[in-house]
């Protein structure tokens, strides 16, 4: 009786199994995103891009960015403004003035930085050699009063933001935060070979049926009758369909030809 119980429960816990793991591959819920929210885009190559963080502080966000992409530097923790500097990128990790209880994270290209940033404003937060180096050591021919994008009515940037269109978001799509999960993208081309079921412990793989067992061979007996080797074959023996022969000399008995 246990042991009839035991195999009612496994079968009930395979199908739940399969759906918790079939749930978890290929989600687009899985992990947390940061939706693009705006965009300015001007000529040699100033980009600048918003995203939104919500219900989230400043510290909280700068600290799993870093944690998903290290940071060359990382500027010392603060509640209004945090940067991290990448060898082509600058975020800008800030504050939302209009609403406190977000964060926005700015994503400008360094040619952005340079044509925009106040350098000023930069240096109390960026180390004096890292700025130089953003700005090619020459902060003083740059004369860009840009604050950030949460202070951008007052401290305006050459350029205007915008809406991202469905281009756009194509080429800057969210920025994702790993959590408990990873996002999985299905391939469209998958080989032969990832697809057998139980191979190296996968699940989801099937059996590729040209790896299985060796192959038989077929062969044609003198009487024109089809004959499979005696090899492992996927071919069982034909059977023929002729008419059974009488075995001359007998007493009429009928045997069937083999």
């Amino acid at each position: 009786m246990p042991n009839r119980w035991m195999k009612s429960i496994k079968l009930l816990l395979i199908p739940a199994v399969l759906l918790l793991l079939l749930a978890g591959c290929g989600s687009p819920g899985i992990g947390e995103s940061y939706p693009l929210e705006s965009v300015s885009t001007k000529d040699k190559g100033q980009t600048s891009r918003i995203y939104r963080a919500e219900n989230k502080t400043v510290p909280e966000v700068a600290q799993e960015l870093a944690d998903q992409k290290q940071p060359d530097e990382i500027s010392k923790e603060d509640d209004q403004h945090m940067f991290l500097v990448y060898p082509d990128e600058l975020y800008h990790v800030q504050q939302d003035q209009a609403k406190p209880s977000d964060t926005l994270i700015e994503v400008d290209t360094k040619e952005y930085v340079r044509e925009n940033y106040d350098s000023s404003f930069l240096q109390g937060y960026i180390l004096a050699s890292v700025l130089d180096d953003l700005f090619d050591g020459h902060k003083k021919s740059y004369k860009g009063s840009y604050r950030g994008y949460s202070s951008k009515e007052i401290y305006k940037p050459s350029g205007s933001y915008h809406v991202p269109s469905e281009a756009e978001k194509k080429v800057a799509p969210p920025i994702t935060k790993e959590g408990t999960g990873s996002i999985f993208k299905r391939s469209d081309s998958k080989k032969k070979s990832d697809s057998s079921v139980g191979q190296d412990g996968n699940l989801f793989k099937k059996q590729d049926s040209s790896s299985s067992g060796s192959k038989g061979k077929i062969t044609r007996s003198s009487d024109g009758s089809s004959v499979s080797s005696k090899s492992s074959s996927i071919f069982s023996k034909p059977k023929s369909k002729s008419p059974p022969r009488t075995k001359a000399g007998s007493s009429g008995r009928i045997t069937k030809r083999r």
